[in-house]
């Protein structure tokens, strides 16, 4: 018997061939810039303008590391004293101000990446000085001439750490578009968010923050499977690779820093605990070291320690559980020295003053870390 095998069916539709997986690329750091407001003031000038005689308060002044702040501040009356501002009046204070310092910084920013503001496809803005709706990255693009269609995004009171939540979100934008400039302004017109009487709690506060904005442009370079790049779309950037992030919520410790409505002042007012230099010291180490073995890295390997400008405490509680030297926080407090705390821009601060210093090499890593309400430790890990 013969037995005929007949040939297989091939009627069935085919599989398209599948395309190819792009490999994602780490979002570079292409440049970064800052701004500040016009008028600076020691710490001594402030005790004799705010008219304070109390030693307690004014040893927290003269105690805090800080030389001189960048401060927008009150109108005074004829005879010198400082008016009481409303907070509407804040709000107004807040918009113009960070308007300001942000368009310049932006600006900079770009200019000094040689990149063109209409090359801008992603703004996101933080900021936890002041409420606007629309938000301060609306404003920005009509201020700045970007166009309309760019893609924004507004962090509002997040903190102190919202600079690298932000960063974050910007770096994941840029990853998922390469080649694209994803542009990240950290804003904080701190004059805006003052309360003015003789308790120790707004001592703190006052003794401690000045007005600053910080912009960071990132871009992703493109695989060679991603299709080709637009016209006009910068190449070629060099600056530190974002690898990667890790935070630490210290949940009973939620109430250590916050922003709320003062009833007696009719205004907001920022509040914060003194024990907050040693919780954010106590779990310093676990955020980090989970944010360095997923890389698979140590402490000795980071080369380059950005830490924010919190305050002389907390740089010290931070420096001390992590086991790092003076030399490895000088950016922080020489930052802390020059400006105060810059709330969620002063790592970039610190940053630009490393770059500054033109001691980086190719292929050492460098970390990044703020701290803020929440009680929140944010990290970032670059490589340059």
């Amino acid at each position: 018997m013969t037995i005929s095998v007949n040939p297989p069916y091939t009627g069935f539709p085919q599989p398209s061939k599948a395309p190819p997986v792009r490999t994602l690329t780490a979002p570079r750091i292409a440049g970064v810039a800052t701004a500040v407001t016009d008028t600076s003031y020691t710490q001594h000038e402030l005790l004799d303008i705010f008219e304070i005689s109390d030693p307690k308060v004014r040893s927290v002044f003269l105690n805090s590391a800080i030389e001189r702040r960048f401060l927008s501040l009150p109108p005074r009356d004829p005879n010198g004293t400082c008016l009481p501002e409303a907070q509407g009046a804040l709000l107004d204070k807040h918009k113009r101000l960070a308007l300001d310092m942000g368009v310049r910084a932006i600006q900079k920013c770009l200019a000094d990446t040689g990149i063109d503001p209409h090359e801008v496809d992603y703004l996101c803005v933080t900021t936890t000085t002041g409420f606007l709706t629309p938000g301060l990255s609306a404003l920005l693009i009509r201020s700045l001439g970007l166009r309309p269609q760019t893609s924004r995004v507004d962090v509002v009171g997040m903190g102190c750490n919202a600079g690298l939540n932000a960063l974050q979100a910007t770096a994941s934008w840029a990853t998922a578009h390469p080649g694209r400039v994803a542009v990240m302004l950290c804003v904080e017109a701190c004059s805006a968010a003052y309360v003015i009487d003789a308790s120790m709690r707004t001592a703190v506060v006052n003794s401690l923050f000045g007005d600053g904005a910080a912009a960071v442009a990132l871009v992703a370079d493109r695989a060679e499977s991603d299709p080709p790049a637009p016209p006009g779309v910068p190449r070629g950037f060099d600056g530190p690779r974002i690898l990667g992030f890790s935070s630490h919520l210290i949940t009973d410790a939620i109430e250590a820093m916050r922003y709320d409505w003062d009833d007696a002042q009719g205004k907001f007012s920022f509040y914060l605990d003194p024990q907050v230099p040693y919780v954010v010291g106590a779990h310093a180490e676990r955020v980090v070291d989970r944010l360095l073995s997923e890389a698979g890295l140590r402490r000795s390997d980071i080369g380059h320690w950005l830490v924010h400008s919190g305050g002389k405490k907390v740089i010290d509680a931070v420096r001390v559980n992590l086991g790092l030297t003076r030399h490895d926080v000088r950016h922080t407090t020489s930052v802390l020295r020059d400006y105060g705390n810059l709330s969620s821009g002063s790592f970039l601060f610190s940053y630009k003053r490393l770059l500054r210093e033109d001691v980086v090499t190719a292929g050492e890593y460098g970390a990044l870390m703020t701290m803020g309400p929440g009680s929140t430790i944010e990290t970032a890990l670059v490589q340059w």
